[in-house]
């Protein structure tokens, strides 16, 4: 029972210690989560910062307050801070290694909240993968596509990629090319196209819309239109035209043709 009693004794140092290190993680956790929502919710609520930031510093506080916790919780079991500096310099070489793609991650996460080539709620396209900036933390960028699917790409693979902003600008120009028949009148269609465009009040009168014949297909006469519109309206505005021209073609006279194939028979 001696024995038993001495045993218990022995560890009590070591659970009190364990349990000591998984409040404090506990605590340290639920902490640095409260603390980088109140961060957010801070940056997010003053118009003078954008809100990209918040997202980017909340997710920097978090890691930093994780960071002390873990020191804390190391000393706890005897490991002061000057020892872990002194661990991580010797190995330094295997963790630069071992974690160079998570710190090229870091570093472009830096780089993308210095230069802003996107901000959050923008659509964007980063190497080919298309979608709206939900948000830009240390390591990743989360896109969700046009029909809501969770794009996750890493810092370091969207800095190095090209990257195309589609909300960047104010204003978009809607192109649409509409195919004629070549008896018809191509004048009176570029009218038509023109008095259909200034009709709709999405349409910028400056620039004013453009309309040429472009091309002389096989099967049909080309009328392309440049438009101009507010980048929030471009989809809208290419729809609603498209659907509006060829109504006024089908009022006005101007047929669009079904593309010709001839067949030629060789006889014997």
């Amino acid at each position: 029972m001696q024995n038993l009693t001495g045993e218990m004794g022995a560890y009590a140092p070591v659970i009190f210690n364990a349990a000591k290190a998984l409040i404090i993680l506990i605590v340290g956790w639920m902490a640095a989560g409260a603390i980088a929502g109140l961060v957010r919710r801070r940056i997010n609520t003053t118009p003078q910062i954008d809100p990209t930031l918040g997202n980017f510093f909340a997710s920097m506080v978090k890691w930093v307050i994780l960071a002390i916790v873990l020191v804390a919780v190391l000393g706890i079991f005897g490991i002061q801070a000057t020892s872990i500096v002194a661990i991580l310099g010797a190995a330094s070489l295997a963790i630069g290694l071992a974690l160079q793609g998570t710190l090229s991650d870091l570093a472009a996460g830096v780089m993308l909240v210095l230069f802003r080539p996107y901000r959050l709620g923008q659509f964007v396209n980063i190497g080919g993968t298309s979608g709206t900036v939900k948000d830009l933390n240390l390591f990743t960028t989360e896109l969700a596509t046009s029909d809501n699917v969770q794009i996750i790409i890493p810092n370091g693979k969207a800095w190095g990629a090209i990257i195309t902003n589609y909300s960047a600008h104010d204003t978009r120009r809607v192109d649409l090319t509409f195919g004629i028949d070549y008896g018809d009148n191509a004048d009176t269609a570029i009218q038509i196209i023109l008095d259909t465009a200034r009709a709709d009040s999405r349409v910028h009168a400056t620039p004013e819309p453009w309309v040429r014949l472009t091309n002389l297909g096989d099967s049909s006469v080309d009328i392309t239109a440049r438009i101009w519109c507010d980048a929030a309206d471009y989809w809208e505005v290419k729809f609603a035209l498209t659907k509006a021209v060829k109504e006024a073609f089908d009022k006005g006279g101007i047929s669009i043709p079904y593309p010709h194939q001839v067949e030629i028979q060789k006889q014997g």
